[in-house]
């Protein structure tokens, strides 16, 4: 059978690892090279890489610490932050990255993944999602942002999410800001919603506290990929830093959690 992708989800500020809880309050967690030799010795599925600043601060992305993540990660990588144009794809490629995703920009200009597509393949095309539930008496749904959550933009999330599959993005992955950092569980709603409209592979991401949180989500979702970074990167109610991530026997019983939702 297909298996879910477990997924850590590092954040990058200025050079470190850090964690954030609705996208504020940014906590320094350590240095990003040491994580993923860590990543490495727990033989995690795959690694997704954010540089939360570049964007916003409209910087290019760091490639010195991209190779450096790159020649250090044994295991698919997927890097996202400053990426605008398929030239800065490719060369994110060539430093020995699987996949680069984007957010702001494929917002701004969809055909940015049509080129990216044409540049790389489709397959390493990634489209990030981040949303949140609208607020407002009459409000109802999810709205997108963007710059760390501080831009909201006025389109439909479904609508949205079948614009950038048909553009060329070959995985969503669809992020809570509600959830960010709070370890209470995924938006299931938000997945199933979002579930039952992709055609590419899917990942959730904002909210998992548990490995019982990623079995409640692949329950709802079938195989998806879940992916999550306090859960990784704390341990216990106080979220002491501890990089950690399920044994070989924890993701045998998550699989099955996929059968026991078929």
């Amino acid at each position: 059978m297909l298996r879910p992708r477990i997924i850590p989800c590092l954040l990058i500020q200025q050079g470190g690892l850090v964690k954030t809880r609705k996208f504020k309050e940014p906590k320094y967690v350590g240095d990003p090279i040491n994580a993923v030799k860590i990543f490495n010795e727990k033989e995690s599925d795959e690694l997704m890489v954010l540089d939360i600043d570049a964007t916003v601060d409209q910087a290019e992305p760091n490639y010195a610490l991209i190779a450096k993540l790159a020649a250090e990660c044994r295991m698919p990588l997927c890097y996202g932050g400053g990426i605008t144009t398929p030239e800065q794809a490719a060369h994110i490629i060539g430093l020995g990255v699987e996949k680069v995703s984007v957010s702001a920009a494929a917002l701004a200009r969809p055909a940015l993944l049509t080129e990216m597509a044409a540049a790389i393949g489709r397959q390493s095309v990634v489209a990030v999602l981040d949303v949140r539930k609208k607020t407002g008496l009459f409000s109802k749904g999810y709205e997108v942002c963007t710059h760390n959550a501080k831009q909201a933009h006025k389109i439909d999330l479904i609508e949205l999410v079948q614009q950038l599959q048909a553009a060329g993005a070959g995985e969503i992955v669809i992020n809570s800001i509600d959830r960010d950092g709070e370890m209470q569980g995924y938006d299931l709603d938000l997945a199933r919603q979002v579930r039952s409209v992709v055609k590419v592979p899917l990942t959730v991401l904002g909210g998992a506290g548990s490995l019982a949180h990623i079995g409640e989500l692949l329950k709802t979702c079938g195989v998806v990929g879940t992916a999550a970074g306090s859960l990784f990167v704390f341990k216990g109610p106080y979220r002491a830093v501890l990089i950690n991530y399920p044994t070989a026997v924890q993701k045998d019983e998550l699989c099955r959690a996929v059968l026991a939702g078929t």
